[in-house]
């Protein structure tokens, strides 16, 4: 769980979310919590990523056979549903699919599951480019509470930390933090996620 420079490895796994789709490396959420981490005297490695924009929860699968992951992490985090919501998927596949996935954080984390952090999935359905795509944002809303409360289940079920954000998202000024897309979080979205999962990690981390 240490790398070769004696920080704790971490590696985030996710979609656009948590590649940071329209923001600078250093401005993604994982970094911006590796960072945080490094501020209070906790020596966390900048994260491995494994996550790209528009991937489900079976993508994200199959991306990480094909990335060959060796070895142990000292923190593992998950983001992923909000393209599975989009397309139109199951919430019972969802919930099929995240367990999956997070059996496979938790074993990344050398079978601790108290080294495995979850985040929610935040609703698109408040954003610009929601409101100009036609969709019916009521329904979109619905959709991601569904979802969310599957995948906290799930991490409630396996002993997964479980950090929700999606309040943040939907917060009066959120609109005025997203990239220029009108879809994406910015720098500035992100750093509240950062605030909300901090706590959380830090726990793990100290524990």
């Amino acid at each position: 769980m240490i790398d070769n420079g004696n920080h704790i490895a971490m590696l985030s796994l996710g979609d656009s979310y948590t590649i940071g789709e329209g923001v600078a490396e250093h401005e993604r959420w994982p970094g911006q919590l590796a960072a945080a981490l490094r501020d209070e005297g906790i020596p966390v490695a900048p994260p491995y990523i494994i996550a790209r924009t528009g991937w489900t929860t079976d993508e994200l699968d199959a991306a990480i056979d094909a990335a060959g992951i060796t070895g142990n992490y000292g923190l593992v985090t998950l983001l992923i549903g909000v393209n599975n919501q989009y397309r139109g998927r199951s919430v019972d596949e969802y919930r099929e699919q995240f367990d999956a996935l997070l059996q496979r954080a938790i074993g990344f984390a050398g079978g601790r599951a108290d080294r495995v952090l979850a985040l929610s999935i935040p609703d698109w359905g408040v954003t610009p480019f929601a409101a100009d795509s036609g969709r019916d944002t009521r329904h979109i809303a619905r959709d991601i509470d569904a979802y969310n409360a599957t995948a906290g289940q799930c991490c409630k079920a396996r002993d997964v930390a479980w950090v929700d954000i999606t309040f943040a998202t939907r917060m009066r000024d959120a609109a005025r933090m997203l990239v220029a897309d009108g879809l994406h979080p910015s720098a500035e979205m992100y750093a509240q996620w950062t605030a909300l999962a901090l706590p959380e990690a830090r726990r793990l981390l100290t524990a």
